[in-house]
C-alpha cells in the first residue's frame, strides 16, 4: 500500500515537469519569430558592404547603408539613408531621413528630414522639410502641395 501511494504521488510531480519542457510558456509563442526576424520584418535593412545598382522598390520602411545608384522607391513607406550611404538615386517615398550622402532627387509625401550628418545634391519635393545644424543642400526645395 505504501508503495502504490508513493508512486502515485510522483507520477503527478513529474509529469507536469516533462509537459512544462516540451510545450512553450504560452501557446502563441509557437507560431512567433524570435525578437530579431520580427525586427527586420518591420524595417527591411541594406547593410553598408551592399552595393545595389538598379531599380530598388520596397513595399516596408527601409533603412540604406550601403551604396544604391539607380532609383528607390517605397510610395507608401518610410525610407531612412544611414550615415555610412552613398546614394545616387531618385528617391520617392512618404517620409526620407537623411543621415548619409544622396545625390539625386528626392520626392516625399509627407516629409524630407536632412540631419547634421546628411547632404543631398538634388532637388527635393515634400510639404514638409527640416534640416539640422550642418546639413547639406545643393539643390532646390517645392514645398507646395501637388494637387
Amino acid at each position: 500500500m505504501w508503495k502504490q501511494e508513493a508512486s502515485v504521488r510522483q507520477e503527478p510531480t513529474l509529469k507536469p515537469e516533462i509537459d512544462r519542457r516540451l510545450q512553450p510558456a504560452d501557446p502563441g509563442d509557437a507560431d512567433r519569430a524570435p525578437d530579431l526576424d520580427a525586427e527586420r520584418r518591420i524595417v527591411a535593412w541594406v547593410g553598408k558592404s551592399v552595393i545595389f545598382k538598379g531599380d530598388l522598390t520596397s513595399s516596408e520602411d527601409m533603412t540604406i547603408d550601403g551604396r544604391v545608384e539607380g532609383t528607390i522607391t517605397l510610395r507608401e513607406h518610410c525610407l531612412t539613408i544611414g550615415p555610412n550611404a552613398q546614394i545616387r538615386a531618385n528617391i520617392v517615398a512618404r517620409a526620407v531621413t537623411v543621415r548619409g550622402a544622396v545625390t539625386g532627387s528626392i520626392t516625399a509625401g509627407d516629409k524630407v528630414v536632412v540631419s547634421e550628418t546628411g547632404s543631398v545634391e538634388g532637388d527635393i519635393v515634400s510639404p514638409w522639410l527640416a534640416l539640422a545644424d550642418g546639413a547639406v543642400l545643393r539643390g532646390r526645395v517645392d514645398t507646395a502641395p501637388s494637387h
